[in-house]
């Protein structure tokens, strides 16, 4: 099998112009999933993969760093070669804790540096155990400024070529980029057919934020019908092309110049997300994808939800 060779994009603000790869391998917990991680990532690095999503919160960073280790020794990729994004949990959202934060995650898989460092959540919690949902009355208000510049000092010192952020709403970025010496390189969201952030993106590319979307399938979190994988117009444009909807949902985003990282252990699967690359949406597909339902899944880590979390930006 040869591997797929995937387009990747520049981050504006990382150090020496380090260029994400658009399609990256997600490790968020699925409870669906029974496969194992470390298989599933040395097999994805053997299709072409190189670029993997984590977060100390997932549970996944001693799998991926597992993982990533045998790939090396078996010759498969170097340390330069892959993409490693991990995430900064709300618990560690304070100044004096984004360090060792990342430091543990860091130890967790193995490596010295990540690729991208991102804030998991704009809101902070008490320090202390992991849990999820948040029980909303852990919650402390979020030095933001604080947390950032210890960003900076993370990107500074090496530990990670990149530092950005997830789930920030337009006016949450505007007013980190108000005081931000190293301005976010990404901005991790939720982003599918059935969720397109239209004002968000725009947003984004005018500021030079590249846009990481999650649940690009709009699986995960799902209940009831899945709007993008079911949707019949998803379907028909599949059909047209030959394509499976999961591919239309990923080429979609693709020519939306965005980077995503769908979840899947399965080996044909995972290599059918990585055939988009050499055909094109129509003007007649673009017609049909404006009609799909417009709805957000993911209404944030807390119980009860924030009602300001995204500042209503729908």
């Amino acid at each position: 099998m040869v591997a797929t060779e995937i387009p990747s994009l520049v981050l504006g603000s990382s150090a020496g112009q380090r260029r994400m790869p658009v399609i990256g391998m997600g490790s968020a917990p699925d409870f669906t999933c029974k496969s194992d991680t470390k298989e599933a990532i040395v097999e994805a690095i053997k299709q072409g993969y190189r670029h993997f999503d984590t977060a100390a919160a997932y549970g996944s960073e001693q799998a991926l760093g597992e993982a990533i280790k045998e790939a090396i020794e078996l010759g498969l990729a170097t340390r330069e070669e892959l993409f490693v994004t991990s995430k900064l949990w709300c618990t560690d959202n304070h100044p004096h804790l984004v360090l060792p934060a990342l430091k543990r995650s860091l130890k967790t898989l193995q490596l010295e540096y990540l690729d991208l460092y991102l804030i998991h959540w704009p809101i902070c919690a008490k320090p202390g155990k992991f849990s999820f949902p948040i029980d909303a009355e852990e919650l402390m208000p979020l030095d933001l400024k604080g947390v950032w510049a210890a960003m900076e000092e993370c990107q500074r010192l090496g530990l990670t070529r990149a530092v950005g952020v997830s789930n920030f709403s337009m006016k949450k970025l505007e007013n980190l980029l108000s005081f931000a010496t190293v301005p976010p390189a990404v901005n991790q969201v939720e982003m599918n057919l059935a969720w397109q952030q239209k004002k968000l993106r725009d947003f984004c590319k005018a500021n030079g934020i590249i846009i990481t979307a999650f649940s690009p399938l709009r699986k995960g979190a799902s209940r009831g019908p899945n709007e993008a994988m079911d949707n019949d117009v998803v379907k028909e444009i599949a059909d047209a092309h030959g394509k499976s909807s999961a591919q239309v949902c990923l080429r979609w985003l693709y020519e939306q110049g965005v980077t995503f990282v769908p979840k899947s252990y399965n080996k044909e699967r995972m290599n059918q997300n990585l055939q988009i690359f050499d055909w094109s949406l129509t003007e007649e597909d673009y017609e049909k994808i404006n009609q799909v339902k417009q709805q957000r899944l993911i209404s944030g880590p807390t119980k009860p939800q924030l009602k300001d979390l995204y500042d209503k930006e729908n």
